[in-house]
């Protein structure tokens, strides 16, 4: 992971991926918006229940969740018990500055992953872009590129912190460095800035990442 934030082309990703300075009617990527779309996830009308906008902006990253699964979270027993979750874990706060606490298999946060994960036709990944759009800044998006990347730790959020927290803050300070030169705005968080630069520049190295 250093070697790819470290990179010449970290900011060019950037830039590329949230559309910035690009040349007119120039591309940008759909996950782009995951973050921004409806005034995000943890909004706070909407920070403990998951919305239709939830998982269009869920969709922009790739996946989908299924239909049934949609509106028990819109509608259901899955949604009320994913909201009672949601509201015991904190918006507004950077993974940096989070305790070990909140990140464990047992907190708040990890049954709200391990509740979604077991639903038929979800699994880690897509419990894991509901829940990063829902605490953007606490957790973050975790898929099959990255995971190729930086290798199986066994609880990647604990690693991530971990390594955040290391040489007090260095690699959150890098992050924050990297969406100032880009031009993106703070609404973007570390966590994203450093999702998106691993998982643009992995992927461009041709990796066969495995399923």
């Amino acid at each position: 992971m250093d070697a790819l934030l470290a990179s010449g082309r970290a900011v060019d990703d950037l830039r590329r991926y949230f559309g910035i300075g690009g040349q007119p009617g120039s591309e940008r990527f759909t996950g782009s918006r995951f973050e921004h779309l409806g005034g995000g996830g943890e909004a706070p009308p909407v920070a403990d229940r998951v919305t239709a906008e939830d998982l269009v902006a869920v969709q922009t990253l790739s996946v989908t969740v299924p239909g049934r699964i949609a509106l028990d979270l819109l509608e259901g027993d899955l949604g009320a018990r994913l909201s009672q979750l949601l509201q015991a874990i904190p918006g507004g706060i950077d993974m940096v500055d989070a305790d070990a606490s909140l990140l464990g298999k047992d907190s708040p946060a990890g049954l709200a992953w391990r509740l979604l994960k077991s639903e038929e036709g979800v699994g880690w990944v897509i419990a894991g872009k509901v829940l990063a759009r829902k605490r953007p800044r606490l957790l973050p998006v975790y898929d099959r590129v990255v995971r190729c990347a930086v290798g199986r730790p066994e609880s990647f959020w604990l690693s991530l912190h971990s390594a955040l927290r290391e040489d007090d803050g260095a690699l959150h300070r890098r992050l924050l460095g990297l969406r100032q030169a880009a031009g993106l705005p703070e609404s973007v968080s570390a966590l994203r800035v450093c999702d998106v630069v691993v998982w643009m520049g992995h992927r461009a190295a041709g990796h066969d990442c495995p399923r």
